[in-house]
């Protein structure tokens, strides 16, 4: 197999949908409503049937949007009545100074600090799983998106909710696969901006999934609040942040808040940091030449005992994966004021675009733009790539406030695993990435398991 081979993707289309088949597309696949011309032209103007849209994938333009001008461009309707069925009005959903309160009151459980204390806990977790795996029979098969789905929310409990999520893994992720196979689509009615009173049939379908939710995540503050009044020692935790600034004489969250911020970090958090590690997987298992240096590297690593931040070649492979199979594949913002945008005049009113699935392959800014090729970001050239081209985890003031969290997680469990296990696409297994809010392979990940 050659490092450098195309991975599965919907193949642009020669010209933008027309209306209705636009609606029919963003309801299947968004990936698949992107033309060529979107691929190559740095900000394309398009109106719609219901609003005037702005596709961005100019770097200068993205910094403006996200950095210099961000007060004119919040979070978009359409995004958040996508959303907030499910997360409510937490971090994620949030806009202007509401936002600023919520992401000052959690930017220390993500400091560097923090996240380092966070690293024995992982490994532990990480160290399980691998058990798990090899308690397997040999040459097993396993979905691979499951797996790092189960073990990413399993390093929630022991990090971020400290004393766990009171449920088995396993039914949360259930319930998480129900939430973005239902929820997790467009809805026509949110698309054509009809009030929110007006029934959505995915909304009723996410029913019982929202119910699930909703009884967890108040069985845990209930506890936690139980513990807390008791004056007994309480694990300094998401959770226990919350609740202790609820009674602060500085900004402070509602109860609604505090459950919203918990189920946007189990649902949302750990969603994207399996969906990073299910590509990179894959990737690995169509790439031989980079598997090696990968496992060359990982093996080297742990004869040391180094730092996973060591892991050049490992993390190379894990940002190009992101980068073709971005976690996030969309961000939309609304221009408030007429503006603009490198050059190019922005309405008021303009719906703003900016899709690091689209960026990330944009033939202006990269080369083969289509192909894995982790030397992009090893040593001179990873300095070259412009700082808004790239955007696996956002931009701005609003970039993913985890990010250092999940670099570090993802590290850590690719050195585990790989250092024990390979991983093999099981043969005529069809691999199809297909957003569902976050992109996931749409038939799952089988992946035969071996340990080496």
């Amino acid at each position: 197999m050659s490092s450098h081979f195309r991975p599965p993707v919907p193949t642009p289309r020669a010209k933008p949908p027309g209306p209705l088949q636009l609606l029919a597309v963003l309801r299947r696949n968004v990936l698949e409503v992107w033309s060529e011309a979107d691929f190559e032209i740095p900000i394309q103007i398009r109106k719609t049937i219901v609003d005037r849209r702005a596709l961005v994938s100019d770097p200068v333009g993205i910094r403006h949007v996200f950095l210099e001008n961000a007060r004119n461009y919040p979070k978009n309707e359409l995004q958040l009545r996508l959303l907030r069925p499910a997360v409510g009005a937490g971090l994620l959903t949030s806009n202007g100074d509401n936002w600023k309160r919520q992401r000052r009151i959690l930017a220390p459980l993500f400091s560097p600090k923090q996240v380092e204390a966070f690293a024995a806990a992982k490994e532990r977790v990480v160290a399980q799983s691998a058990e798990r795996l090899m308690q397997k029979p040999a040459g097993a098969i396993v979905d691979l998106s499951e797996e790092m789905g189960r073990l990413t929310l399993e390093i929630l409990e022991h990090t971020l909710f400290g004393q766990g999520l009171g449920r088995d893994p396993s039914e949360f992720q259930h319930a998480i696969t129900r939430y973005f196979d239902t929820l997790g689509q467009l809805d026509l009615f949110d698309m054509l901006g009809l009030p929110s009173f007006v029934p959505r049939l995915n909304r009723l379908r996410g029913r019982t999934t929202l119910g699930f939710a909703e009884r967890v995540v108040n069985d845990m503050i209930s506890a936690r609040r139980r513990l807390l009044a008791s004056g007994e020692a309480a694990p300094q935790d998401m959770l226990t942040l919350l609740l202790q600034a609820q009674g602060s004489d500085g900004p402070s969250v509602s109860a609604s808040e505090v459950r919203d911020n918990i189920v946007t970090f189990i649902g949302a958090g750990h969603e994207t940091t399996a969906n990073a590690l299910t590509w990179t997987l894959y990737t690995l298992s169509q790439a031989a030449d980079w598997r090696a240096r990968v496992e060359a590297e990982i093996d080297e690593n742990v004869s040391r005992g180094a730092p996973v931040t060591e892991l050049a070649i490992t993390q190379a492979v894990l940002e190009e994966s992101m980068r073709l199979y971005p976690p996030v594949s969309m961000m939309s913002r609304l221009a408030l004021q007429d503006d603009t945008v490198a050059g190019v005049h922005i309405a008021a009113g303009t719906i703003v675009t900016v899709a690091p699935y689209v960026l990330h392959r944009h033939r202006t800014l990269w080369r083969d733009a289509d192909l894995f090729d982790p030397e992009r970001f090893l040593g001179a050239n990873r300095d070259a790539i412009d700082r808004y081209a790239y955007l696996p985890f956002g931009v701005g003031p609003r970039v993913c406030i985890g990010m250092g969290f999940a670099m570090t997680e993802m590290l850590l469990i690719l050195r585990h695993l790989l250092s024990r296990f390979r991983f093999d696409l099981v043969p005529g297994h069809l691999v199809e990435p297909q957003v569902r809010l976050t992109m996931r392979p749409a038939h799952g990940m089988k992946m035969q398991v071996t340990t080496r």
